[in-house]
Formats: structure tokens, sequence, C-alpha cells
């Protein structure tokens, strides 16, 4: 039997004090988020919008302390609303990385697992030791 609360997820979700996501949400409006917390596979963020499931947007993340944003292209696949804070939690897909149409810089995803090093507590790093046996 299935466990459907197992976490699906492949990639370690980290958060970015102070990040923010923006992207045009209509044409010609562009949208200012908060980042709750992102992965090499995604992210998360806040809205005042809700967006259709599987629509594909193109982010400029912007980090304190770093001087160019990342800039992303990634889908929809979840959102739902938060009563408390009046906002969308929006999910997204980052769409693979490579040097094809469509995909997003692998320089990128270099970038976001040097933050992953830098954001994630040691105590997240403690599950990924690997004991090595020397004979």
């Amino acid at each position: 039997m299935e466990d459907k609360g197992a976490e699906k997820r492949e990639c370690k979700r980290f958060a970015l004090p102070g990040a923010t996501v923006s992207y045009e949400h209509k044409k010609g409006t562009e949208e200012f988020s908060q980042v709750i917390d992102m992965s090499r596979a995604g992210i998360k963020y806040q809205s005042d919008n809700s967006l259709a499931i599987n629509s594909e947007l193109t982010f400029k993340i912007s980090i304190p302390g770093e001087t160019i944003p990342l800039i992303l292209t990634g889908q929809v696949r979840w959102i739902t609303f938060d009563k408390e804070k009046k906002k969308y939690l929006v999910g997204i897909q980052f769409n693979p990385y490579g040097e094809k149409s469509g995909q997003n810089y692998p320089g990128n995803l270099v970038k976001i697992i040097a933050l992953e090093q830098k954001f994630s507590t040691a105590q997240e790093f403690e599950s990924d030791k690997y004991e090595i046996d020397i004979e």
C-alpha cells in the first residue's frame, strides 16, 4: 500500500531569506513575491494572484547579496490559498537544465547548488554523510 503522505521530492529544499521572485503575471503587469523556499528542481513562493496549473512562466529570482538574479523557466504544479495571510502559495517545477530550447541555462543549476550549500543548515547535511570502508 502506498504512503500518500510520503515526500516525493528528490531535491533538498532550503529557505532564501529576503529573496524575491518576479514574473510577468498579465501582459505588461509584473508581480514581485516573497520566496518561501527553493530547490534544484523548483521554487515555492507567496503570491497575490492565482495562476493556472501547468502555466509556464519565466522567473527572475533576486537574492540578497547576489548582484545578478537567476532567470529560470518553469511550470505551475500546485497552488493553495493561505487564509491567514490572504495569499496564494505557488509551487513551480523548473524546466530541465540544458542547451536546448525551453531548457534552463545549466549555469543556473551550479548557482542553485552553491545557494543550497550556503543556506542549508549543518543538521540538514548530517543525513548526507556517507561512510566509506577503506581496507
